[in-house]
């Protein structure tokens, strides 16, 4: 088990090249379990290739990173066993029905036999598709499939959720609905990353990285970042100005 003192994520200076491109570059932050931490940033901007090697699913360039108090290079395996992983992409099987799709990924994550219907009940309940059970998934509407997905993600209770672009795609009130599911999450003590690139939903994370072109331009809490900007700043002010002393500081 992860001793309580140690953060849920340490990243120091990490990188990721494909070839000459350099999609993470030199990134480095703490998150503490429990937080909910995001990844604000454009599309291209480093976020799901982050992501995807602190899930231990692609190998760093350069740096290190630690998930669970596990080395993402060297100790991949027990990384996935320590984290839900949700991605950009539905990764659900349409073809199968809601309760179907828990049970088949109930023994993807390797839950007990004994505690599976128990498990299924608990994130039929958490995602409101209890009256949805026996729905064939491709005809749930995107805000369902999404928290179908999310359920499936923590069926093992996993003390870390990478969810990457989850709300993309999803109209406002389910992104919305989709954020209180979080927050349960979080209320629990789980630590939830979380990527997006909607300004509005930065103003829901303990704290984010605002990226960009695979650096990380700033690190703080929604308010911290704000008062930096100064009086009545938005996020979009916020990450404007990050990006112009990115470039100034580049020149």
């Amino acid at each position: 088990m992860q001793p309580p003192e140690t953060p849920a994520v340490t990243v120091v200076d990490l990188v990721k090249r494909f070839g000459d491109f350099v999609a993470v570059d030199h990134v480095n932050l703490t998150v503490e379990r429990g937080e909910i931490f995001g990844f604000l940033g454009p599309n291209g901007a480093g976020k799901s290739t982050l992501i995807r090697m602190l899930c231990g699913l692609l190998s760093p360039s350069e740096g290190r990173a630690t998930v669970h108090g596990f080395d993402v290079a060297t100790q991949s395996e027990q990384v996935k066993a320590s984290i839900g992983y949700m991605s950009q992409k539905f990764s659900l099987y349409d073809d199968l029905r809601v309760e179907e799709n828990i049970e088949f990924y109930s023994g993807v994550y390797g839950v007990p036999r004994a505690r599976r219907a128990q498990r299924r009940e608990e994130i039929l309940s958490m995602a409101g598709l209890t009256g949805r059970r026996k729905d064939m998934t491709m005809l749930l509407t995107g805000g369902w499939k999404q928290r179908l997905a999310l359920g499936c993600a923590i069926l093992h209770q996993p003390p870390i959720v990478f969810l990457d672009e989850p709300t993309s795609g999803v109209d406002p009130i389910a992104r919305r609905q989709f954020w209180d599911l979080i927050y349960g999450l979080a209320e629990q003590g789980q630590t939830v990353f979380v990527s997006t690139h909607y300004m509005e939903e930065a103003e829901y994370c303990h704290r984010l990285a605002l990226m960009d072109r695979g650096r990380v331009i700033a690190l703080g809490t929604p308010a911290e970042l704000k008062a930096q900007r100064g009086p009545g700043s938005t996020m979009d002010d916020v990450f404007i100005t990050a990006i112009e002393a990115q470039e100034a500081a580049n020149k």
